[in-house]
């Protein structure tokens, strides 16, 4: 996600290094890489000039104090405008009413039923909502069958009504169905087309009409890039939505909708969502956008995700284990399924600072702890508990049953070993390996 963008902006600013303060002449080369690399991620000229111009005017003049060198305060300028770019701060998202109704609308492989299925899943599972989703795409009959699909998998219910052709019925059937089993939150998932079409605009303006919603929600595919934004203008001009979805962050997008949208539409982007799993959405804060684009990380979505996944009552058993040194194979599986539903393994390492740069064009697969899991799903229970009782016969049992060499296997009991032994020194070391200030 946006590594060309953040390769070209990290290229001009070098222009800067050495530099011991900003001035006309060495910010003109800057600039004009900044505007360049704006382009080229498919950013509108005109977009892409008043956010340079922008940048140029807060930084000439500006002088270095302390350590701060002239590149780095470059960066910060650039970081401030394009937070204020993508919507300056997080916008909020409305769930309030009885029930509360969210138009989803969109183009056909936009995105928009799967992002109907995670909508529903995150309302659920952080929110505490209890929502019903509606299929009201009577013009394909899949988007139904994978909306039931998905509604099964997050635990929700669905409303559908396959021989109706008659969407805005269907959507106010739907609302009355909610209020009768108490939902809360109804999530109507409308029909898209392959461009923009009168028949289509009515049919969802029709239902905006009728159903009055909470929010109107545009999903947008990231990797289509300015003409995304494009499409968004026509469907703002006709729905006047409250908030965009962009999808598909893990594919090869330049950028340009994530930057461009909010600017053309001045619409807020509310969530933005990556991958098919279902717990890959998450709320946009353009901050925190701005920093993974200027390769700073970002740490703050990475402690969220791995909050959402802390179970105190384990944690604390686990820290006792640590501390005895009776760290065992089931308690370091635990660990990896904690990480797994945290999300995509790349993206995760591209949150801490520095990492994403390192390993941009290292291949890292989120099946890369299979083969650890399928060594200690092979041991039996006596043996998880107990790494000091796998004799060579035992390990030649779980290097067959797990289909891997008598190698790998002795390999990885290796490392485990390593990793006991530095927990072990950790604990050894003042405060137990805690840094001042942490709570025991």
């Amino acid at each position: 996600m946006f590594q060309n963008l953040s390769e070209r902006l990290e290229s001009a600013f070098k222009n800067l290094k050495g530099e011991s303060r900003i001035n006309d002449l060495n910010i003109a080369n800057t600039v004009k890489d900044i505007r360049r690399a704006l382009i080229d991620a498919d950013v509108n000229f005109k977009i892409a000039k008043e956010f340079t111009d922008k940048v140029k005017d807060k930084a000439v003049g500006e002088k270095v104090i302390n350590a701060i060198s002239p590149g780095q305060l470059m960066v910060k300028i650039v970081q401030d405008e394009l937070t204020e770019l993508m919507g300056g701060t997080e916008a909020a998202f409305n769930v309030t009413g009885n029930p509360a109704v969210i138009l989803i609308a969109g183009l056909q492989g936009s995105g928009k039923t799967t992002f109907t299925g995670k909508l529903a899943s995150y309302l659920k599972t952080k929110k505490g909502k209890s929502p019903l989703v509606v299929a009201a795409d009577i013009y394909r009959p899949a988007a139904i069958d994978q909306l039931t699909v998905l509604a099964e998998q997050v635990g929700v219910d669905i409303y559908s009504e396959r021989e109706n052709k008659d969407a805005v019925a269907i959507a106010l059937n739907a609302i009355k169905e909610a209020k009768t089993k108490n939902k809360n939150v109804v999530i109507i998932d409308t029909a898209g087309r392959l461009a923009v079409d009168e028949v289509m605009m009515k049919e969802v303006a029709d239902i905006k009409a009728a159903v009055n919603p909470t929010e109107i929600l545009f999903v947008v595919d990231s990797m289509t890039g300015q003409d995304a934004v494009n499409t968004a203008k026509a469907f703002n001009d006709r729905l006047d939505f409250s908030g965009v979805v962009l999808t598909k962050l893990d594919g090869d997008t330049r950028g340009g909708a994530a930057l461009s949208i909010k600017y053309t539409v001045n619409k807020p982007i509310k969530f933005v969502s990556s991958g098919e799993k279902l717990d890959t959405l998450d709320v946009f804060y353009p901050e925190r956008m701005a920093q993974r684009i200027l390769g700073m990380g970002d740490i703050t979505t990475l402690v969220e995700k791995a909050q959402a996944q802390y179970d105190e009552v384990q944690a604390k058993k686990l820290e006792k284990k640590i501390r005895k040194n009776q760290f065992d194979f089931q308690d370091f599986l635990d660990q990896l399924q904690q990480i797994k539903k945290m999300g995509n393994l790349k993206d995760l390492m591209g949150m801490i600072p520095g990492v994403g740069k390192a390993i941009k064009d290292v291949d890292i697969n989120d099946d890369a702890f299979k083969g650890i899991e399928a060594i200690i799903s092979s041991m039996t229970p006596h043996e998880r508990a107990n790494p000091d009782a796998l004799t060579p016969s035992r390990k030649n049992r779980i290097a067959k049953g797990s289909g891997k060499d008598i190698a790998e296997v002795n390999a990885f009991m290796k490392q485990f070993e390593q990793m006991k032994q530095m927990m072990k020194m950790m604990n050894n070391m003042p405060m137990g390996g805690r840094f001042p200030g942490m709570r025991r």
